[in-house]
């Protein structure tokens, strides 16, 4: 099924911000990442099921910076006027055509240049929700290549083994959701998950 409509755009307005989140402007989507790029509120969702595995996409291949890299679950920008919460839940409506009840981890600024492409230069905030397998997921393809659930410790593999084919904000955020909430992640429970087709 293919009923997804384009939901990112180059003039985006996204959220300047300073090392302590405060808002020091706006500046279109593809402005931000040009160059070494402008830092700006961004976040990265990770869905888990029960039995321990996490969703990971492909990013599409028509995208400017890590084009068909594996990611996590969903990940994107707060607009200018949108919340945190606002977004997160956009984005995965917009990405999966699903929504779920989600919890926020924490925040980390973070810097990586893809060649001559651009930058993301972002302070991104990281969430996380566990949904009942299986669970039905139709991904929009002007965002999502390929997308696939794996164990947490087949993810551990792919990291170690395949370092170029992960983003480098993925990798970042794996580690630290492996060492620091291993308990919160396993804590959580399935719930407020529903169908956005």
């Amino acid at each position: 099924m293919n009923n997804h409509k384009t939901v990112s755009f180059d003039n985006e307005p996204l959220i300047l911000v300073d090392a302590d989140d405060n808002v020091t402007g706006y500046e279109t989507k593809v402005n931000a990442h040009l160059g070494d790029g402008l830092l700006h509120r961004a976040f990265s969702i990770f869905l888990f099921t029960e039995d321990d595995q996490v969703l990971l996409q492909q990013r599409s291949g028509k995208k400017p910076l890590w084009p068909l890299y594996w990611s996590n679950s969903c990940c994107s920008h707060p607009r200018k006027g949108e919340t945190y919460e606002q977004a997160v839940h956009r984005r995965l409506r917009e990405e999966l055509t699903i929504d779920a009840d989600l919890e926020y981890l924490y925040r980390f600024e973070y810097h990586a240049v893809f060649g001559d492409a651009g930058s993301e230069h972002e302070l991104c905030s990281v969430f996380v929700g566990k949904v009942p397998a299986p669970v039905r997921i139709d991904v929009n393809p002007s965002e999502i290549a390929a997308w696939r659930w794996m164990p947490s410790a087949a993810v551990d593999r792919l990291i170690a083994d395949e370092p170029d084919a992960v983003t480098p904000w993925f990798v970042m955020e794996w580690q630290r959701l492996r060492t620091e909430f291993r308990e919160t992640i396993a804590g959580l429970r399935p719930r407020g998950m529903i169908s956005a087709a």
